[in-house]
């Protein structure tokens, strides 16, 4: 019987599982809440990284994104930046909920930052429509957990997907706090409406999520979102530049982050009114 790469890579991770995951699957069973095991698997972060070395970047680097919050939600019924995302990334259109992929999306507000939620929270600002998407966290936790090292770290700070190592087992959406990867339940070619020929198409049973268009980077341009933005809610650049836009934009406004409480330190600021 023929043995494939991806077939070698579940063997070996389900042997890694066992003392990768273990104590997550154990907290699980305890009751133990997913927010207090992601703290546990933060804590582990700052005592040692497991990234894997980036492939592309250097130290000087640290990329970010900033979303304007109230340029965005001047334009509050606009879907650019998601359409942009759709074409670039051949993500495709399942119509099914529990099996659509998203890499960007839109979420109402009170759901973004539960967090920030109160009693005098304004009824009008828990439903305005926030984007979210890959944090990009400086401590992921889904690195930590992932046994084939699918998920992994660049330097510069891009958390990425291996697409062939990936053996879909979903720890990593298990840790990620906040919903932003998709499993493939089924084949996603079918559903791509216009092929992307730049960019790889996936298959089922395989995770994926936004990669801040680290193609588009590469090659010196921003990504695709933040481009097709009409707005220009969207600032993207170099957390390391003190003279780049976004840390102009991070000094002249308040900002907050999804869950940063976690500890796993997301690199996707939200700038309020």
């Amino acid at each position: 019987m023929r043995t494939t790469r991806r077939d070698f890579l579940k063997i070996g991770g389900v042997c890694g599982l066992v003392f990768l995951v273990f104590p997550t699957v154990k907290g699980l069973a305890a009751g133990e809440g997913q927010e207090s095991l992601i703290r546990k698997l933060a804590m582990m972060g700052q005592e040692g990284s497991s990234s894997v070395p980036s492939r592309a970047g250097t130290r000087e680097i640290k990329w970010g994104l900033l979303v304007d919050m109230e340029k965005c939600w001047s334009r509050v019924d606009c879907v650019e930046c998601i359409l942009a995302c759709r074409r670039e990334h051949n993500i495709p259109d399942i119509p099914t909920p529990k099996e659509e992929i998203k890499w960007i999306w839109k979420e109402p507000f009170a759901n973004a930052f539960p967090e920030q939620e109160h009693e005098y929270l304004p009824e009008a600002l828990g439903e305005k429509p926030v984007v979210v998407l890959c944090n990009h966290c400086d401590n992921p936790a889904c690195v930590r957990v992932c046994p084939t090292k699918a998920t992994y770290k660049r330097a510069d700070g891009i958390v990425m997907m291996d697409y062939h190592r990936c053996i879909g087992c979903r720890y990593c959406m298990a840790a990620c706090p906040y919903g932003a990867r998709s499993f493939n339940f089924r084949d996603p070619r079918p559903f791509i409406k216009e092929t992307n020929p730049s960019f790889p198409t996936r298959e089922k049973g395989v995770v994926e999520k936004c990669n801040l268009c680290v193609e588009r980077i590469d090659a010196g341009l921003r990504p695709a979102c933040v481009e097709a933005c009409p707005a220009g809610a969207l600032i993207f650049g170099n957390l390391e530049d003190p003279d780049s836009e976004i840390r102009e934009k991070l000094r002249s406004f308040l900002t907050i982050q999804r869950k940063s409480e976690l500890g796993t330190r997301p690199k996707v600021y939200y700038a309020l009114p």
